[in-house]
C-alpha cells in the first residue's frame, strides 16, 4: 500500500529563505511531501508572499499579547489551523516565538527547527554574532526536534562553516544560510521517507 504523502505546515516570521529552499525541493520531487499551509505572526512577513507565489495557503494569525511566545488562546488557533490542514510535520522557519507545552504535546516529535550554530553552542538570538564575538574558528547550523527548552531538542543534522578572519556578521550569516538551505530540506526528506529514529537524545538517520 502506498504511503500517504507527508503534509507540512511552516511557521515563520521573516523573509522565508528556508521556506523557499523547501519549496524548491518539493517542486523538484526530491522531498516527497506537500506544504499545506504557511502561518506567520507578522502580517506583512515576506514568507507569506513566498507561499502565495507558489499557490500555498498563507495565513496571518495575530500573535497575542506576549513578545516572545504565543498566549494560550492564540496557540490554540495555531494548533487548530495546522490540524485543519492535516499537518503531520511542523517546520519552524525563522519563527520568533517559543512554543509552549500544549503545542509541543499536540505534535510530539513532529516539530523541527533550524538554528544558526552548532548546538549546544550559542543558543538564542543572532547566534552567528555570538560565534563571531566569541572568536570560534568554526560554527554552522543545526536542525533539531523542538522541546520546551530553547534550542535544546534532539539534534537531527548539523553542518559546519569555517569562520574567516575577515568575516563580518553579515558574511558569516550568509554562508551559514547556504548550509541551512541544504540540510533543512534534507531533514524533511528523511522524515517524509521514514528514515529517522529517535533513541533518547540520539537521532539515527538511515540512508
Amino acid at each position: 500500500m502506498q504511503q500517504e504523502i507527508l503534509k507540512v505546515g511552516v511557521l515563520g516570521s521573516g523573509k522565508g529563505t528556508n521556506l523557499q529552499s523547501i519549496i524548491d525541493n518539493v517542486t523538484t520531487g526530491r522531498i516527497p511531501a506537500r506544504i499545506t499551509c504557511v502561518i506567520s505572526d507578522v502580517e506583512d512577513a515576506f514568507i507569506l508572499e513566498r507561499a502565495r507565489k507558489h499557490g500555498i495557503e498563507a495565513i496571518y494569525i495575530p500573535p497575542g499579547k506576549y513578545k516572545t511566545r504565543l498566549d494560550k488562546e492564540t496557540e490554540e488557533k495555531y494548533i487548530k489551523c495546522l490540524k485543519d490542514h492535516g499537518v503531520g510535520l511542523v517546520v519552524l522557519a525563522g519563527f520568533m516565538r517559543m512554543l509552549k507545552e500544549d503545542f509541543i504535546n499536540t505534535f510530539p516529535n513532529r516539530i523541527i527547527n533550524i538554528h544558526p550554530s552548532i548546538l549546544p553552542a550559542f543558543r538564542g538570538l543572532e547566534a552567528w554574532k555570538q560565534a563571531l564575538e566569541y572568536g570560534v574558528k568554526y560554527t554552522g547550523c543545526t536542525v533539531h526536534f523542538v522541546e520546551l527548552g530553547m534550542d535544546t531538542g534532539p539534534i537531527i543534522l548539523q553542518a559546519v562553516v569555517e569562520v574567516k578572519n575577515d568575516d563580518t556578521p553579515e558574511t558569516l550569516h550568509q554562508r551559514i544560510q547556504i548550509e541551512e538551505h541544504r540540510i533543512y530540506p534534507e531533514t524533511i526528506r528523511l522524515i517524509a521517507e521514514g528514515r529517522l529514529e529517535i533513541r533518547g537524545r540520539k537521532v539515527i538517520a538511515r540512508y
